[in-house]
């Protein structure tokens, strides 16, 4: 089983629906699963009078991003910003498990296999 991260939504001078705050809640459930080593998901969400301000915090093992957008309502910014942290998040796991791999492949190999 797969330990969920933390979501904690803060909205600032703004009315959040239910719907969006789901929204929000389900996605991270599936970032967690693709990545494993969140801990917590930070969103915050502020209204700026005309539009809407979101930010957004992940933080994990040895992973800590940081990212906002800006949209008319605050479920499209939410979604881009979750949309940023996601394409982070697969940057920095793969190159985790890839510059292994690369090291690995550029090692002399450890035995001779000539025949």
């Amino acid at each position: 089983m797969v330990k969920s991260p933390s979501v904690v939504i803060h909205a600032k001078d703004a009315e959040v629906e239910k719907r969006t705050r789901t929204s929000i809640e389900k996605r991270c459930e599936r970032m967690a699963e693709e990545f494993p080593e969140l801990d917590q998901i930070e969103i915050t969400i502020n209204g700026d009078g005309v539009g809407f301000a979101v930010s957004g915090h992940a933080i994990g093992k040895n992973t800590d991003i940081a990212t906002h957008a800006s949209a008319s309502d605050p479920g499209p910014a939410a979604d881009q910003v979750l949309d940023k942290i996601e394409r982070q998040l697969r940057k920095v796991h793969d190159k985790r498990i890839f510059s292994q791999r690369r090291l690995a492949q550029k090692a002399p190999p450890k035995r001779n296999l000539e025949s």
